[in-house]
């Protein structure tokens, strides 16, 4: 991966819908040769997808939390079906296996309180293995997910 590539990453983690035409000017490539290193950044996997950022107040999902999850064991399988189930709850949109206590650090997005109570009291805390939940209230975003430095 060149300086060229990384300036193609950078460009698309800001612009995802930037045209091919308009990509290859900005990184000093003829279209052709553009959309060679794309594809080929593409198949190897550095993009993974492509995909909309949404403004959460538009879309009523305004009570972000952190959620702090410490297990009851440290044993593989457990660690392995609580992530398993996990990923079936859409209100958690980013989940972080860590080293140390606690286990998991899990961002949560819902509605308002009562939804994010009814997911905690119904869902998160049947998960396999919960010993303990702590959550801590997102007051604002101070620096958003800005993509990653290439």
């Amino acid at each position: 991966m060149d300086a060229i590539d990384r300036e193609i990453l950078a460009t698309l983690q800001n612009e995802g819908r930037i045209s091919a035409t308009e990509l290859a000017q900005r990184v000093g490539l003829s279209l052709s040769p553009c959309h060679r290193r794309l594809k080929a950044l593409e198949d190897a996997g550095v993009i993974r997808r492509y995909r909309a950022e949404l403004d959460p107040q538009r879309v009523d999902l305004t009570f972000s939390t952190l959620v702090s999850v410490t297990l009851q064991s440290v044993v593989p399988g457990d660690f392995l079906e609580f992530e398993q189930r996990l990923t079936d709850l859409p209100e958690v949109v980013q989940a972080q296996r860590l080293f140390g206590n606690p286990d998991y650090m899990l961002h949560v997005v819902c509605r308002d309180l009562q939804a994010f109570q009814e997911l905690t009291d119904t869902r998160l805390s049947a998960l396999p293995g919960v010993q303990r939940l702590d959550s801590t209230l997102v007051m604002k975003d101070v620096v958003p997910y800005r993509g990653l430095p290439v």
